[in-house]
């Protein structure tokens, strides 16, 4: 059988990044930045005020006292917003908004609460010192700095940042278009009654929130029976659009294995010394690649996060795609198959750095999965491991 680390190498290989392309910075936000961005302006573009209150030169309200007002008459109001120069003569004030700029000659900006308010005359309650309140051009960003950096994740501030810049792209490793397939003619579409012998078909949807979680998009997610021309025309109809192409299913050693006999030039079918998981594929289709997963659902969820997961988000430019991997106390017994390497359910608690088991090892009790936050990773020479040993926990909360 091949071993797990060769099967992730395979895998590895078959997943490339796409080139670098300009998104809008709607289509950006949790992408990874292909390039150092540049301010091509400054931030503030031009000296504005931080409070709502009054323009003025400091020296003609240096005696300003809650007793000993200074009254200035009121010469220009200023919205944010106005685009004309003013210059403030002394002697008088402006009355201005917060972000408006500050008129030429202005020293200093009285907030609105040490005054009256006043709009023909204010009556001035405190002094000001130079600079006060005034916000001054490229303090926060100089023209030319570099302010966003190669490999860093597009977040909310940095899309922020972008727009005040003026930039309405930004340039990033595109997201990976990925085609997920599953098989089996006892699959329905939840919502639909079942008939005997049928089952509601959930891998598409769970390796499909799969791919969307690591950060990738989603082509489709169609289910085919076990028919090999139904299969291939519905591989066809969706995988030139598609990165890559994963399916679920039809991979075993039994009858009415679609994807073997659909794709037996195509791709190779191994076993993987592993558990849940055995039997695996990878090939191409064409120039795309193509992973075949297990049909049973832990099987193939846990054969997604052991060889897919960290290869797509490394295409996508992702620093650090793996799962947080850490060692921990297991506070149980358990017995492993020798010569696999298996891949037990989890509950973590990390305030002690304790784990247990949770639920049984057979790959079709999803419900178990569902509410696991690790995986146990054992390796493939261990067959017993008792209470108080350490064990490697794949933290399935993060990353």
């Amino acid at each position: 059988m091949r071993s797990v680390e060769l099967h992730r190498r395979v895998v590895a290989d078959l997943i490339a990044p796409r080139p670098p392309e300009p998104l809008p910075l709607a289509d950006a936000l949790g992408l990874v930045l292909a390039g150092d961005v540049e301010a091509p302006l400054s931030l503030p573009g031009f000296d504005n005020s931080a409070m709502d209150g009054y323009a003025v030169v400091a020296d003609d309200i240096a005696s300003a006292t809650m007793e000993n007002t200074v009254r200035l008459p009121v010469a220009e109001d200023i919205p944010a917003g106005r685009t004309d120069r003013l210059i403030l003569k002394p002697g008088t004030a402006h009355r201005i908004m917060t972000g408006a700029p500050v008129p030429s000659g202005a020293t200093a900006v009285v907030p609105v609460e040490a005054t009256d308010g006043g709009v023909d005359t204010v009556a001035i309650r405190a002094a000001a010192k130079p600079g006060q309140h005034i916000r001054r051009a490229g303090e926060d960003v100089t023209a030319g700095t570099t302010v966003l950096r190669a490999g860093q994740v597009v977040t909310p501030a940095a899309l922020g940042l972008a727009a005040a810049l003026g930039l309405a792209e930004l340039t990033v490793v595109p997201r990976q278009r990925v085609l997920v397939m599953s098989t089996g003619s006892e699959l329905v579409a939840p919502g639909t009654p079942l008939q005997p012998g049928q089952i509601y078909e959930s891998n598409a949807v769970m390796l499909a929130a799969a791919v969307r979680d690591a950060g990738g998009h989603v082509v489709a997610a169609p289910m085919t029976g076990d028919d090999v021309d139904a299969f291939r025309n519905t591989l066809s109809r969706y995988a030139t659009e598609a990165d890559l192409i994963i399916t679920t299913g039809g991979v075993s050693a039994g009858a009415y294995e679609v994807v073997k006999d659909a794709l037996g030039g195509e791709v190779d079918f191994v076993k993987v010394a592993m558990q849940p998981g055995m039997p695996q594929g990878a090939g191409r289709i064409g120039d795309t690649p193509i992973i075949t997963l297990p049909g049973n659902p832990v099987s193939a969820l846990v054969s997604f996060e052991v060889f897919i997961r960290s290869p797509l988000r490394a295409a996508m430019g992702v620093a650090q795609p793996d799962r947080p991997r850490r060692q921990a106390v297991l506070n149980e017994d358990l017995t492993s198959p020798k010569g696999k390497r298996q891949f037990r359910r989890g509950v973590l608690d990390p305030a002690t750095d304790t784990v247990v088991s949770y639920g049984p090892p057979a790959s079709h009790h999803l419900r178990w999965l569902a509410s696991a936050n690790c995986l146990l990773e054992i390796d493939e020479e261990v067959a017993e491991l008792t209470a108080g040993s350490q064990v490697t926990v794949w933290d399935l909360s993060a990353g």
